[in-house]
C-alpha cells in the first residue's frame, strides 16, 4: 500500500526533484494533480481545465459511446488511451495531439495557485495511462511561456478562473469569428473552463481570447452572488437550531485528522 507523504516547497521544486529521483507517483498541488512515471510528467489533471474525455467528444472527434467503452475496457489497467488507439477509434497521433494539449492546458492551472502545502502519492498512476511522457522541464518552462503571454495581453489572471459578464453594448457580431463565438458564450456564470468545453477548444486559445476581450473592455469577472441574511439561532428556513455538540465535533476532528 503506497501512503500520501506532505511535502515542503514549491511546486515547480518539488517536480524538479522527483524528475531527477526518476520518481513514479502522483504530486497534488492545490489546483490540480501531476502523474509521473520514472520522473516524466505523463498526465495532469485541474479543475479549471476540460478533461481530455470532454475535447474528444465536444470536438467530434469521439462519440460519447467510445470514450466510455474503452474506459469501461481498459480503465482499470491504466490503458484507456492504447485501447482508443488499438480499437480504431483514433489514430495514434491525434491521440497524442489532444493529449499533449490538455496536459499543458491543466499544468498551466496545476502550477497558477503555488503553495507550499503540496502532497505525493508514491507508485499512483492515472486510469488513463501514458501517452508520451513529457519532461518536467519542458512542462515547467511551457507552463511559464503561456503566463508571460496571457500578462502580456492582459496582466488579471481572475478572468482565467472566475464567471464571467458582458459589458453592456458588447456585440459579438463586430468581433474576429474566434472572438466572437467566444465572447457569445460568456453569460455571466460560465468560466473559461466551461467556455472552453463548451466551444470543444483546448482551454489555453479560450483564455487568449477572452484576455484579448478584456483588454478591450468587454468582458469583466461578474460579481459575487449576494449572500442571504439569516438571523442568528435560525437555520435558512427560519426554524429554530440549538447549537452544535462541541464536545462531538472535537471527537470527529480528532478522528478525520487519525486517518
Amino acid at each position: 500500500m503506497t501512503t500520501a507523504a506532505a511535502t515542503d516547497g514549491s511546486a515547480p521544486a518539488m517536480l524538479g526533484s522527483l524528475a531527477a529521483d526518476r520518481a513514479t507517483g502522483a504530486l497534488s498541488t492545490e489546483s490540480g494533480v501531476f502523474y509521473l512515471a520514472a520522473g516524466h510528467i505523463v498526465h495532469v489533471e485541474s479543475a479549471h481545465s476540460p478533461d481530455l474525455g470532454d475535447l474528444l467528444t465536444r470536438s467530434g472527434a469521439l462519440p460519447a459511446d467510445g470514450w466510455w467503452e474503452a474506459v469501461e475496457r481498459a480503465g482499470a489497467r491504466h490503458r484507456v488511451g492504447r485501447q482508443l488507439v488499438d480499437s480504431g477509434r483514433l489514430t495514434a497521433g491525434a491521440l497524442e495531439l489532444c493529449h499533449l494539449g490538455a496536459l499543458f492546458d491543466a499544468a498551466y492551472f496545476a502550477l497558477a495557485q503555488d503553495t507550499a502545502a503540496l502532497r505525493f502519492r508514491p507508485e499512483a498512476a492515472h486510469w488513463f495511462g501514458a501517452v508520451r511522457p513529457v519532461p518536467v522541464a519542458g512542462v515547467l518552462r511551457e507552463s511559464r511561456r503561456r503566463r508571460d503571454l496571457l500578462d502580456r495581453i492582459w496582466p488579471d489572471s481572475a478572468v482565467d478562473t472566475a464567471p464571467l459578464t458582458r459589458v453592456p453594448g458588447a456585440d459579438p457580431a463586430d468581433l474576429p469569428p474566434r472572438r466572437g463565438r467566444t465572447l457569445a458564450r460568456v453569460d455571466g456564470a460560465s468560466t473559461a473552463t466551461q467556455i472552453a468545453s463548451a466551444l470543444a477548444c483546448r482551454t489555453f486559445h479560450t483564455l487568449v481570447e477572452l484576455r484579448r476581450l478584456a483588454a478591450d473592455g468587454l468582458i469583466t469577472p461578474a460579481p459575487p452572488p449576494p449572500v442571504a441574511s439569516v438571523r442568528p439561532g435560525t437555520g435558512a428556513s427560519g426554524d429554530a437550531w440549538d447549537e452544535p455538540d462541541t464536545a462531538l465535533l472535537r471527537r470527529l476532528l480528532d478522528a478525520l485528522e487519525a486517518l
